[in-house]
């Protein structure tokens, strides 16, 4: 999937940027290596058990234990789980979609707003996907992937496009396509895993994208 960032044609002209942002290629190395060490227990090259179930456990996010219907494993997990569930993917496809869009919007929006800001919003992203998971769905299956960061770029960036078009005084109807098409993805995608998308993380990930690109992530 790529995107075409919004230009701002009010905003001061910055020097090109090549390749994303150090701190981005930090995040995708950290997510890299811990599915490399997954990948490599599950297909049995090290170790006598394969880990990535125990990674899950650990790390994912667990509607049961955010609802408090099954007692956390460890001190502490409750709340962790609400950011080490995005360092967390299935396989090296699903890593790979998440970090693709991480890199090349992250980068964009990491030259408009800051690489700070851009880990704030990122962090509360990720924090706000597996809260709306654990509020609208009932699933017990572990809840893993960056996405719901990765969306929180997608809604920052809608939002961006919104003010610059409104300032402008161009149509907003592009915006609301977009939208529009985030959610019969969603939908489509939904309807192909059988049910084995967290929408509900993607959702909750794209509000508080919105939300930070019309104020503290505003340029």
């Amino acid at each position: 999937m790529k995107f075409i960032p919004p230009r701002d044609r009010h905003s001061p002209r910055t020097a090109p940027h090549t390749g994303a942002l150090g701190f981005l290629w930090c995040l995708v190395g950290v997510m890299t290596a811990i599915e490399l060490v997954l990948s490599l227990s599950h297909s049995g090259v090290f170790g006598g058990q394969d880990l990535r179930w125990s990674a899950f456990v650990l790390g994912a996010f667990w509607q049961p234990v955010f609802a408090g219907t099954v007692p956390p494993i460890y001190p502490g997990q409750t709340a962790l789980m609400f950011i080490s569930h995005a360092f967390l993917h299935g396989e090296f496809a699903h890593l790979a979609m998440n970090s693709v869009v991480l890199l090349s919007l992250g980068k964009f929006i990491s030259v408009q707003i800051g690489a700070v800001r851009t880990l704030l919003v990122l962090f509360l992203s990720a924090v706000a996907g597996a809260a709306c998971f654990g509020l609208i769905s009932s699933s017990p299956a572990p809840m893993i992937g960056a996405s719901g960061a990765v969306f929180g770029l997608i809604g920052l960036w809608q939002a961006m496009d919104f003010r610059v078009r409104r300032r402008a005084g161009l149509p907003l109807q592009p915006i609301l396509t977009a939208i529009l098409g985030l959610i019969a993805a969603n939908i489509a995608l939904f309807v192909i895993l059988s049910g084995g998308l967290a929408w509900q993380a993607h959702l909750g990930g794209w509000i508080v994208g919105w939300i930070s690109g019309q104020s503290f992530a505003r340029r």
